[in-house]
């Protein structure tokens, strides 16, 4: 099909031929209604289906400089050799909107385009409403798409090909907050503005009786791009119809594929995922989810009378399409969970039928995979050839099902992908070098065992990747949307080497447990404890990476286990969402002076809130210690070193307020009605951040203030003299019935589940640390 257009319109501009010339009042609607930017920086426009270049010399005139593009190889040297005088100003390209990746404007210009045309070429676009979503992401904010195009009301019967019916203008205008439409001698002209960025699920109106089954179909292209029809009622659906009389689902989602598209496959291509039961007014309506692994044929339109028009559609676009037909959002959402948020609730049952993966992606999610892979690579976080072949090879992008492919392969962004609240995230998928750093830490071997405590997918299949054919991992979490998410996504895209289970992370997996343990133990969720299951499932010598919260300061620590005990190998700076089920714990909190501070004592015991809360209504001693760090340092072993080696040690966080915590998030000690916290000041300002220069200073409040700042300052000091620049200290962690005898010397910190010891450099003896719980206090009495 493809190759038969482009050969039409290879011939049709190699023959000399155009299209009708640019009239006077088109030039003149552009001119007043998308003139060039007038705040000093210059405009960029472009210009889709350019043909011989026409409009966007008239742009360049206008004073743009343009993009202009187009898919015949012929139109384009016509354009060169037409308009050779505008070409500084124009770029012409060669390349298919609707296959291609679509332009960016140069380096230098800034994101998006001020201006998009399409003239006389939206009529043969056939993924229209795909198209006009991806170009008007390409606008800069306050930027305007403008589609020319014949209408059918004034072409002649011969030529209404090229025009549009009023609908279909109606449908590119429903994708734009602002919409604007001008007569030029029997053209229309549309000038849009603010692309959408919602849908809407709705009814039709009572189902017949015999109407209560039906099965949807769910069908992707090689670019993993969904089928869905514009409707006669103005809403997009899915193929799928009634199952008939001694009709499989499958059977009726084949039959109604071919009946509604003209697209063909055969049964044992058709999978149901699950089925779904709602009400409608008093009617049951069950919908069976086929998923179609495999087609042929060519996208027609054999039903005019209920589609006016089949589109592929990439999963992350559908929750700005507008209105979608209800057991369709819900069948979608099914098969990609979390693609259409807020549904109303619906019945689900699964269906564990070993649907096969289903291969397909766009070419721009390959280029931007290797991007990030560079990246991540080019910043030290995968050295071994391993996690940076995984980095490559594992469509990131298709466990983020509802995330633009730029945000899926940011080589620094997390995707949240489940929310307790707005603020609240409880489920991500993690950046992608943190998963890297993590992957190199557990150095999982090819044809082992790993447990993943905290599912997602992606992070999984990474792991599939790295222990092979032979290997296998199984992820937990405790929540069910994440479990059915994560098998949902890694039955479209993995390995087939995943196994997602329902349970309290805190627990492993006690039923998958290889013989000799895991080979690995990889948690993906802020923990507060080393839950004893991840040591006692681990084999001798496998590794656990964890990311652990010592007194609210996280880091991801890799650990080894040598019989009992584990023992830290490396520590990584980073930040998780936080541990839920058994793991999770409540921590002490105190709001402090009318709700500007509030104090949180990670290790478990708060202070004297009454004469906390009182002293900082008082004068406040200021303590310099004359420890000075450049711009961008990382004093990220600071705050571990205070937090298990200060006795009282609590954090302190509010709205920054000189006059009294000049710090929004800072570590601090209390003792009694007193306290001090740390904070840095600036005391040399350059133009590059690295010149710049902080000094440590102490504030505290209190009767025992002077004492307590000189204490914190002293901390400081040590940790400058003595751990500064040598990085993180030796650490080993035992089980919580570990007696003090037992341990070996160094600072404890106390966890529910275990003992922590560090040996600080120039620390020899054993400080107490934080007080235990007290069912671990009893134990070891």
């Amino acid at each position: 099909m493809k190759q038969d257009r482009t050969e039409i319109w290879r011939k049709h501009y190699a023959q000399g031929r155009g299209f009708r010339p640019l009239g006077v009042r088109e030039r003149a609607l552009l001119a007043e209604h998308a003139p060039p930017p007038r705040d000093g920086r210059p405009g960029r426009a472009l210009d889709v289906g350019c043909g011989t270049g026409e409009l966007a010399a008239a742009l360049a005139g206008l004073g743009y400089a343009v993009d202009a593009v187009d898919f015949a190889p012929e139109a384009i040297t016509r354009a060169h050799a037409e308009h050779s005088g505008v070409l500084p100003q124009v770029r012409f390209l060669c390349l298919d909107v609707e296959h291609d990746e679509l332009p960016h404007p140069p380096e230098g210009n800034g994101p998006g385009y001020d201006l998009i045309t399409m003239r006389s070429c939206v009529a043969f676009i056939r993924d229209r409403s795909r198209l006009l979503h991806a170009l008007g992401a390409r606008l800069r904010t306050g930027g305007a798409l403008v589609v020319i195009t014949p209408v059918v009301a004034h072409t002649p019967e011969a030529r209404r090909h090229i025009a549009l019916e009023e609908d279909e203008l109606d449908l590119i205008a429903e994708g734009f907050e602002e919409t604007g439409r001008f007569d030029a001698e029997g053209l229309a002209v549309l000038v849009l503005r603010g692309p959408k960025g919602s849908f809407t699920a709705v009814e039709k109106l009572r189902p017949a009786p015999q109407a209560v089954l039906g099965a949807a179909a769910v069908v992707t292209d090689g670019a993993g791009r969904v089928l869905l029809g514009r409707s006669t009622r103005s809403m997009w659906e899915l193929p799928g119809g009634r199952v008939e009389t001694g009709e499989s689902a499958q059977a009726a989602a084949v039959r109604e594929l071919a009946e509604e598209t003209g697209l063909t496959a055969h049964e044992d291509a058709a999978h149901v995922v699950t089925v779904l039961h709602d009400d409608r007014l008093d009617v049951r309506r069950v919908t069976p989810v086929v998923r179609v692994t495999g087609w042929a044929g060519e996208l027609g339109l054999p039903e005019p009378h209920r589609f006016s028009r089949w589109e592929w559609h990439p999963p992350h676009t559908l929750a700005s399409l507008g209105r979608i037909f209800m057991p369709s959002a819900q069948a979608l959402n099914a098969v990609w969970p979390g693609v259409l948020p807020g549904l109303p609730p619906v019945h689900s049952y699964p269906c564990e039928s070993g649907v096969p993966p289903v291969p397909g992606e766009p070419v721009e999610a390959g280029r931007l995979r290797g991007r990030m892979a560079d990246a991540v690579i080019r910043r030290g976080w995968a050295p071994s050839p391993a996690v940076r072949a995984a980095l490559r090879e594992v469509p990131r992008h298709r466990f983020v099902p509802e995330a633009p492919l730029e945000t899926a392969y940011d080589d620094d962004l997390a995707v949240v992908t489940v929310r307790e609240d707005p603020g609240t995230a409880v489920s991500s998928v993690s950046a992608p070098w943190l998963q890297a750093d993590m992957a190199e830490r557990l150095r999982p071997e090819p044809g082992s065992a790993v447990l993943e405590v905290g599912s997602g997918g992606y992070n999984a299949e990474l792991l599939a990747h790295l222990v092979g054919p032979r290997g296998r991992v199984v992820t937990v979490d405790i929540d069910p949307y994440v479990v059915r998410r994560t098998r949902r996504l890694c039955a479209e895209a993995g390995s087939g080497r995943v196994t997602a289970v329902l349970g309290d992370g805190a627990l492993g997996a006690p039923a998958h447990v290889p013989a000799g343990g895991f080979g690995g133990v990889i948690i993906t969720h802020t923990a507060s404890d080393i839950a004893p299951a991840w040591r006692e499932q681990l084999a001798e010598g496998g590794r656990l990476v964890v990311p652990l919260d010592v007194a609210g300061y996280t880091r991801s620590v890799a650990l080894v286990r040598r019989g009992d005990v584990l023992v830290a190998e490396h520590w990584t700076y980073c930040g998780f969402v936080r541990d839920r089920g058994g793991a999770a714990r409540a921590v002490p909190a105190a709001v402090l002076a009318g709700g500007a501070v509030t104090a949180r004592w990670e290790g478990g015991v708060a202070g004297d809130v009454p004469a906390l809360d009182e002293a900082l209504r008082g004068r406040r001693h200021e303590l310099a210690t004359g420890v000075v760090v450049p711009g961008r340092y990382s004093f990220e072993t600071l705050q571990l070193y205070a937090a298990t080696t200060q006795r009282g040690f609590c954090r302190l966080s509010g709205a920054k307020d000189p006059a009294l915590i000049a710090q929004q998030d800072a570590a601090a000690i209390v003792s009694g009605g007193s306290l001090a916290y740390l904070t840095h000041v600036a005391i040399h300002d350059a133009p590059d951040p690295v010149d710049r220069l902080s000094e440590f200073r102490v504030h505290a409040y209190g009767p025992a203030a002077p004492g307590l700042a000189e204490r914190l300052a002293g901390c400081v000091r040590a940790w400058d003299r003595r751990v500064r620049d040598r990085g993180y200290p030796p650490m080993t962690v035992h089980p919580a019935d570990t007696r003090d005898d037992e341990l070996p010397p160094g600072d404890v910190f106390d966890m529910p589940s275990a003992r922590l010891v560090l040996r600080w450099p120039g620390r020899t003896a054993r400080v107490p640390g934080p007080a235990a719980p007290p069912a671990a206090a009893a134990e070891r009495a």
